[in-house]
């Protein structure tokens, strides 16, 4: 093949959060489906485009780091920035040498029309399916965007401000296309799932109507809140097919800190929310995010929030020191938490998630689980249950994208090893 009509290789990576995922997803099935060849983030690329992320200002050097590696594998790719760190500060971004194009997340997913059809499908020269075409084994779905909520501490509503809800009828229709093409797990994301409303249909409405009108062997949902878990919506994990895992953000177990935080519910809301989701799934998961050093965060606040998260007992939480963002109020709050303190409990709060995370998957040891296998290294696959602990087996058989029974025999590594 003539070097003036390879196709041009694009590395696709990403930052933050899973509708960050599932964003790069989308466009990656765009792109490959243009004519374009997807190379691994690691490997030398004519196009590097990073979805960046900005909730805290390592997420912002982790974007800044990323591309400038980007620059330094390969001097002549062309580097683009998009997403959340893009919208918020894009001359930041645009001060990076190599970056080309840096899109705001209300043009990044024009960014296709940007780049235009690529000579090689122009001319009619077939492309090739690489090991690094679009795995399909778990898709990433966004079914919603924007946030209105402004918690204090938060630079989402100020780079996702413009509210969509993907129409019921259409998210059906991807989903059944994502299974046509070998997906086994479909994750709905978006900002702020739990608030999706469109014409009418709430999201209960919305993942009834994708069990009933599709075959989606797994589905999952991202990050929910405690005020929007009700009867009706968990009744719905009588299907087996929904995956038993809630990830419900919690921030703080102190109430006066969550009143700070403008954070719409209470300790007591989130204690009921859990016992209504274990009183009705079996072997659930539920996870959590938790924000150490929030302004004016006491030492008896910290004791309180670990204290809470010690009864609640999570299959694991997700630790984040205080960050202050540009132009949100928890920036300008008097009382801001040392950095050493903030280190302190951070590292107390990370050592509690470790020991929930050997607690809960301790508790299926000897069990048989449904794995979906996903990708193996030297010679031993891994892969997730529906309740999200990480497997690990040795198998001479091709295992990825099967969902197959596992006893799970001890822990391992960051999850559980077992025997197929």
């Amino acid at each position: 093949m003539n070097d003036a009509i390879k196709p041009p290789t694009i590395a696709l990576d990403s930052l933050g959060c899973k509708l960050n995922q599932a964003e790069i997803q989308q466009l990656a099935r765009q792109l490959e489906a243009a004519g374009y060849r997807l190379v691994d983030p690691s490997e030398k690329a004519d196009i590097y485009i990073l979805n960046t992320c900005s909730v805290t200002h390592v997420a912002d050097r982790k974007s800044r780091h990323l591309l400038r590696l980007a620059r330094r594998r390969n001097p002549s790719a062309r580097l683009i920035a998009i997403g959340c760190y893009a919208h918020r500060a894009p001359a930041e971004l645009d001060k990076i040498e190599g970056v080309e194009l840096v899109l705001g997340n209300d043009r990044k997913m024009n960014l296709l029309n940007l780049l235009g059809v690529p000579q090689s499908r122009q001319t009619g020269i077939a492309v090739p399916s690489g090991p690094h075409a679009v795995r399909r084994t778990r898709a990433f779905l966004k079914v919603q965007d924007g946030c209105k909520n402004f918690c204090a501490y938060c630079i989402v509503p100020f780079v996702r401000s413009s509210m969509q809800n993907v129409a019921a009828e259409k998210v059906t229709s991807l989903v059944l296309g994502l299974v046509a093409n070998g997906y086994r797990e479909v994750v709905l994301t978006g900002t702020e799932i739990g608030s999706y409303e469109s014409n009418g249909v709430n999201l209960e409405g919305l993942v009834r109507r994708i069990l009933a009108g599709t075959p989606v062997p797994r589905l999952r949902l991202s990050s929910l809140q405690p005020h929007q878990v009700t009867p009706a919506l968990v009744g719905l994990w009588q299907d087996a097919r929904l995956c038993p895992h809630f990830h419900l953000s919690l921030q703080s177990g102190s109430d006066t800190v969550l009143k700070r935080m403008k954070r719409r519910y209470a300790v007591t809301d989130y204690r009921k929310a859990v016992a209504l989701i274990r009183d009705s799934v079996p072997d659930v998961a539920v996870t959590t995010d938790i924000i150490v050093g929030f302004p004016g965060e006491t030492d008896k606040e910290f004791r309180e929030t670990l204290d809470f998260c010690r009864e609640v007992q999570f299959a694991r939480i997700h630790v984040f020191p205080f960050s202050p963002r540009p132009s949100t109020e928890a920036a300008a709050m008097p009382h801001q938490v040392s950095d050493a303190v903030k280190k302190e409990r951070s590292n107390l709060m990370l050592a509690l998630s470790e020991e929930s995370v050997k607690a809960f998957q301790e508790r299926f040891i000897g069990r048989t689980l449904d794995v979906l296998w996903e990708q193996q290294s030297g010679g031993v696959w891994s892969g997730l249950t529906g309740n999200y602990i990480k497997v690990y087996a040795r198998s001479r058989d091709v295992l990825t994208n099967l969902i197959t029974p596992v006893r799970l025999t001890k822990l391992y590594r960051d999850g559980v090893y077992g025997e197929i």
